[in-house]
């Protein structure tokens, strides 16, 4: 057997014995190019599962990384190889310490298929095996972006090593793919990626981060702007775990766009493990944990029919994504963090976004409902959710030579735009005629559609 020799480092840390053998997985991606993302697989072996072999020179441990990954779509291997993963032990102190690696890999855009092994050199039979299927959609075609999060152990800053393997974009990021924190690693570190954010408009750009414990409750949050002087840019930040009681947490960061009013978010499951810290459920209510309770109720039927609703405001990559998800669980995770990346303001008590969006659905209903499609169906129902009560409506109900028409104006969109309405069917179906704001259908001879022949 032909295996590839692969360079680690070795960290101490608290480890969780699996039931056949210590070894975690973790990934991320990141931007690439426009057809393809980077995807880097994390890997750890801790010392005390590995067989110790003895030499004439040495002792030593041996574990093989083995990973498998297929395209969906084809059927086709992309990757399937080995890696050895050898260390020589110089102490009994070394073998309480995790042999932690990286290996990277371009991938196009598509579904895959990766398996991932990890089993020791000398008795194959101790190993683990894990699944996971990928889903790679580049970040530089998507418009404004995020890549995901790695997880790391050390204080991530800039770096002259660049022969590490850990070594990225002028950092060096120890990954930590168990995902543990806590009594023996007080401090998550963590790295992302931003893409497509510099814009002509002038509004603010900002990163909000919140923590989730496994009920759902915000147990730390926090704020910042972001520059969009350049067009892709590096976030790194930490959390503070040695205070949190041991549970399994959520770490979700929401990229807030107010100029085009869109945002984005991505989330990373961690577990703290801090058995002299009690639990005290001191959490108050506030306006993240109200959306969080909101669809915490709602049946998988109610979860799809207001994800219908919020399509007006979704981005494709959130609509291609909400479309694969087939768990219940699965869907309101996901609306919960696709309301938390559009909150203006996580500070105050109240999601005022959603909740001005869940008022607009009502009145819409009421105002703008057409035969048998509901008020939020029709096209002026759309522009109304999307982009709130217009600056001013003429309306042309009685026009003798044309069909009744309206013409919406929002003044504090784009410099001025406006929107034209006519029910050119004359079942008081108002459709959209033509708009000047970007984006938004655009027909100079509207008029035409409305003259009554």
């Amino acid at each position: 057997m032909k295996y590839i020799y692969i360079f680690f480092i070795f960290l101490s840390g608290l480890v969780f014995p699996q039931d056949n053998f210590d070894f975690e997985f973790d990934y991320a991606q990141f931007g690439y190019d426009t057809t393809s993302n980077y995807v880097e697989f994390y890997y750890s072996f801790n010392q005390l599962s590995l067989t110790i072999s003895h030499s004439d020179t040495a002792d030593y441990t041996e574990g093989i990384l083995h990973v498998t990954i297929e395209d969906t779509s084809t059927g086709e291997s992309q990757v399937d190889q080995d890696w050895l993963i050898s260390h020589i032990v110089k102490d009994s102190i070394n073998l309480n310490k995790n042999l932690v690696g990286v290996i990277g890999f371009i991938l196009n855009e598509g579904i895959y298929k990766c398996d991932i092994i990890g089993k020791d050199a000398i008795n194959p039979d101790k190993q683990r095996s894990i699944t996971e299927i990928l889903e790679v959609k580049p970040f530089y075609q998507l418009g404004i972006a995020m890549g995901d999060i790695q997880l790391a152990s050390n204080i991530i800053q800039e770096s002259d090593n660049t022969s590490s393997i850990f070594y990225k974009n002028t950092f060096e990021i120890i990954p930590i793919p168990s995902g543990i924190f806590g009594e023996n690693q007080p401090v998550l570190f963590y790295y992302t990626e931003l893409y497509n954010v510099k814009s002509k408009d002038n509004g603010n750009l900002r990163i909000d981060e919140h923590v989730f414990n496994s009920r759902g409750q915000v147990v730390n949050q926090k704020s910042k702007s972001i520059s969009r002087s350049l067009d892709s840019r590096v976030e790194v930040g930490s959390v503070m775990t040695y205070k949190l009681p041991t549970d399994t947490y959520t770490l979700v960061l929401s990229l807030i766009d107010s100029a085009a009013n869109y945002g984005i978010s991505s989330s990373k499951k961690f577990f703290v493990y801090n058995p002299s810290v009690e639990y005290v459920d001191t959490f108050k209510t506030i306006g993240s944990n109200i959306v969080v309770g909101m669809f915490g109720v709602m049946s998988e039927e109610e979860l799809d029919d207001f994800f219908v609703k919020s399509r007006y405001i979704a981005s494709v990559p959130e609509i291609d994504k909400y479309e694969v998800l087939i768990s219940e669980n699965a869907k309101r995770i996901f609306l919960t963090n696709f309301w938390k990346a559009r909150d203006e303001d996580p500070s105050d008590n109240m999601n005022q976004y959603l909740k001005d969006y869940m008022r607009r659905i009502k009145e819409s209903n009421i105002k703008y409902k057409a035969l048998s499609k509901k008020g939020w169906q029709s096209d002026r129902g759309r522009v109304y959710l999307i982009y709130g009560q217009p600056s001013e409506i003429d309306r042309y109900p009685n026009q003798t030579e044309t069909r009744p028409y309206e013409i919406w104006r929002y003044n504090s969109i784009e410099g001025g735009v406006q929107f034209i309405f006519g029910d050119v069917t004359g079942f008081s179906d108002y459709i959209l005629l033509h708009s000047t704001k970007r984006g938004e259908l655009r027909d100079d001879g509207w008029q035409r559609r409305i003259v009554v022949r």
